[in-house]
């Protein structure tokens, strides 16, 4: 049996220090600033959800799921994200009757990690769910929403790489591919091993003289190149790829054109992905910022025959690579005794008023007064102070 210790935290969990709990303000202040401003409202769910509902429909592995019992003996789970607790909220007579519907959160969720994965198992998330418009103008609202927060965070490196997963089933399907054979040519494009899908390929029944082409499907960069493995036969492909190609001059419209890359490989983890599907990448960190997409087909699971399009941004990997350029507020600390408090506290109000940060202690509940003062950028010692 394990020993806990007193400092010890469940795995995965942390701590916010006070540097890291401002920021964190910051940044929902300013993200949820944008996302209201582009015509979204925000909304927050419950924490805990039915397992029969949330857990069940969500695309997040059953053993990554938080359960727990409530007094009636139904299994719960903390939400493991917030797609679909957000489908669920839309999905209720108040917001069905106007659709569509622009919904916005910062919230966080919770899943379980491995003891040796060394991954948070709660983290907040920032983003945004359009649900009842099924046009390509509602992915790329999201997708420039999107660009337009970490601009404003002063992530200037951000890529998004974009994806169609319709499209690349029914690509996959024109080569002769069983569901089976299908879903394991995903796996292996989410797991983005090129040697690994190179030798998965040998083994399905891949026309000899289709195998080059078959492999190249792992290396575009733009929608152009596409158009080799779009069938003009197959009215449903062709439109697909019109479509792509009109959300590619929505974007460029937009200033992202530089920002783009169209991997037609590209497949993410989230299983409920049902048409174009993204994920946005900075320099300084090696994991996705963020990722969203269209998931038209778990509204069906709620009664709802809408489109819905969306995406989060982990709020733990923004904080890691923003950029640092304001200049560290000025900080005054003004240390006092009883024989001067009230002078310490009308100098301390002058200074707030003027805009100052002041830190008003008394002298003496301080042990080691010079490690303390080297965390300000001015102290102030009245007369008698220690």
């Amino acid at each position: 049996m394990m020993t806990i210790q007193m400092f010890e935290k469940p795995l995965g969990m942390r701590d916010d220090f006070p540097f890291i709990a401002k920021k964190k303000a910051e940044l929902r202040t300013s993200g949820t600033n944008i996302i209201q401003q582009a015509g979204y409202d925000l909304l927050q769910t419950p924490t805990l959800e039915y397992y029969e509902t949330i857990g069940k429909i969500s695309a997040i592995a059953d053993n990554a799921l938080f359960k727990l019992l409530d007094s009636q003996g139904e299994t719960l789970v903390l939400r493991p994200d917030m797609t679909s607790p957000i489908a669920r909220v839309a999905a209720s007579k108040l917001l069905k009757e106007k659709m569509p519907v622009r919904l916005g959160y910062y919230s966080n969720v919770f899943r379980a990690q491995k003891r040796e994965g060394g991954r948070p198992a709660e983290f907040e998330q920032m983003g945004v769910e359009l649900i009842g418009d099924d046009s390509l103008y509602a992915d790329a609202e999201v997708i420039i929403l999107a660009g337009t927060i970490l601009k404003n965070l002063n992530i200037e490196s951000s890529r998004f790489v974009i994806g169609h997963t319709q499209l690349l089933q029914l690509i996959l399907e024109d080569f002769g591919l069983s569901q089976e054979q299908i879903e394991q040519v995903r796996s292996a494009f989410v797991s983005k091993n090129s040697v690994g899908f190179e030798t998965l390929a040998k083994q399905l029944p891949i026309e000899e003289s289709r195998m080059e082409s078959f492999i190249g499907l792992i290396s575009t960069t733009t929608v152009e190149e596409w158009q080799q493995w779009v069938n003009p036969r197959n009215s449903k492909q062709s439109f697909l790829f019109e479509e792509m190609k009109k959300l590619k001059k929505i974007l460029d419209r937009s200033g992202l054109s530089e920002a783009v890359t169209y991997d037609l490989s590209f497949n993410s983890h989230m299983t409920y992905y049902t048409g174009v599907v993204f994920e946005v990448y900075a320099a300084g960190s090696g994991f996705p910022l963020g990722n969203g997409g269209r998931y038209d087909g778990l509204m069906k699971q709620f009664g709802l025959e809408v489109g819905a399009t969306g995406f989060g941004l982990r709020v733990d990997r923004l904080l890691e690579i923003m950029s640092a350029v304001s200049e560290q507020q000025d900080h005054t600390l003004i240390l006092f005794d009883e024989k001067n408090e009230d002078q310490a506290f009308d100098e301390a109000q002058k200074l707030r008023e003027n805009g100052t940060r002041v830190t008003l202690q008394f002298g003496p509940a301080v042990k080691a007064t010079d490690e303390f003062s080297k965390h300000f950028s001015k102290v102030l010692r009245l007369e008698g102070a220690n």
